[in-house]
């Protein structure tokens, strides 16, 4: 509406000097985070029936200004507006927050209606009314069924309404619930879109990081690998010939770290570690040949093996070699050297069973809880070795097979990890 229309009105014309030194103007006098505020002034953006509902609003009471406003504890921020007296606010525009009634109504959490504010003797020495130069106003709470407050639905005129009636309370506070539903709809609508892309980021950051350890890592262990592996045939010195196989062993021992990480990539960051599952009648071979490889890199460590399995068994061979390979591992590390490590593997009735026992000092009750978990190393061990995923990765195996892995541990029986495959 233009100048001469105000006037016709009795309006005050424009009028933006009283309210202009009240305008917060500078990102950092606003101390809520900008980026949820214009999410929110974004999603009442997107409303397509706002802009109706504000003029409904005006032609029902003869109010110039309606608004939907986002107001925190911090800020009162205008989302849309229907503004028919030059009031000057555009969406984003914010007001000193205790300048407002609004914030009264937040914090009543009730709708603050009057009819002629000079001559209400509550209202008539208010400052808003006063430094706004406004005589009729309403302003309704926009709830989330959640409880959320997110703002106001209000209107203001510099002319006196009569906006106490019933009827007219109810308009705004049903367009008000009405808002309300639409609004977190919205948002819930834009949180889940975000969830989406977040998860796509993530698939492909997690494409990115199995490719590093798949490739890029094993390149160059690869170069080193047969580096040290010339070195250690063709050197006449002994002590180079030490050099590289000291550097053989710690090759073998980065390229099982990478195995490790990348087993537990696929296991909690991805779909859980893949099996190929088939029935196999070579159980005992398998296994024979992993307790051997190891105890021939410890041929000091004594060793009771009993292998014995009489039936087929439904498993991935070479997951099932590594569950071994890491269950005794652990015990060789952790158990007591002076004490024999204890291989057993059979099937009775139901399942494939694998036992695994050493002596020495038990793991500590509160621990037995968390020794699966990834990244979890015994705490009273002597030698740290590895990153602590060994256990983890051997649950997420045994569990891929419908299995079960379970461990005990007391000073006079030791320590015994099983594993349960389902015939």
């Amino acid at each position: 509406m233009n100048s001469e229309g105000q006037e016709a009105r009795g309006l005050p014309g424009r009028n933006l000097e009283a309210v202009s030194s009240h305008v917060v103007r500078r990102p950092e006098a606003a101390t809520d985070d900008p980026g949820e505020i214009a999410r929110d002034i974004a999603a009442v953006g997107r409303l397509e029936a706002i802009p109706t509902l504000l003029e409904v609003l005006c032609e029902l009471t003869g109010m110039g200004f309606t608004a939907v406003a986002r107001v925190t504890d911090k800020t009162w921020t205008l989302c849309a507006v229907k503004d028919e007296i030059n009031f000057g606010l555009k969406p984003g525009g914010q007001l000193e927050l205790e300048t407002t009634l609004c914030i009264e109504a937040k914090r009543s959490r009730s709708a603050i209606v009057i009819d002629h504010a000079s001559q209400n003797p509550q209202y008539r020495d208010h400052h808003t009314p006063r430094l706004y130069k406004i005589e009729s106003y309403v302003s309704v709470p926009i709830v989330f069924a959640s409880g959320r407050y997110f703002g106001n639905l209000c209107a203001i005129d510099p002319r006196p309404a009569k906006v106490t009636d019933p009827k007219v309370i109810g308009t705004f506070q049903r367009f008000a619930r009405l808002i309300a539903v639409q609004l977190e709809g919205e948002l819930l609508r834009e949180n889940s879109e975000n969830a989406l892309r977040d998860e796509r980021a993530a698939s492909e950051l997690r494409e990115q990081f199995m490719a590093i350890l798949g490739h890029d890592l094993r390149n160059p262990l690869q170069a080193v690998a047969m580096s040290s592996a010339f070195i250690e045939k063709r050197a006449a010195d002994s002590v180079l010939k030490e050099m590289a196989a000291r550097i053989s062993t710690n090759v073998r021992r980065m390229s099982a770290l990478i195995d490790d990480i990348l087993d537990f990539a696929r296991g909690k960051l991805g779909h859980g570690i893949d099996v190929d599952i088939n029935s196999r009648a070579d159980v005992n071979v398998a296994l024979t040949e992993v307790v051997r490889e190891l105890q021939d890199g410890q041929p000091g460590r004594e060793m009771s093996v009993d292998i014995r399995v009489a039936r087929a068994v439904r498993c991935d061979i070479g997951r099932l070699q590594q569950v071994t390979s890491n269950l005794v591992a652990n015990a060789l590390t952790h158990g007591d050297r002076e004490r024999p490590v204890r291989v057993s593997a059979f099937t009775d009735d139901a399942d494939f069973v694998l036992q695994v026992s050493n002596e020495g000092e038990p793991i500590p009750g509160e621990a037995l809880a968390k020794i699966f978990e990834p990244f979890w190393r015994h705490s009273i061990a002597p030698h740290r070795q590895g990153l602590g995923l060994g256990l983890s990765i051997c649950s997420q195996i045994v569990r891929a097979h419908n299995g079960t892995l379970s461990v005990t541990s007391t000073r006079e029986a030791g320590t015994t990890f099983s594993v349960r495959l389902p015939l």
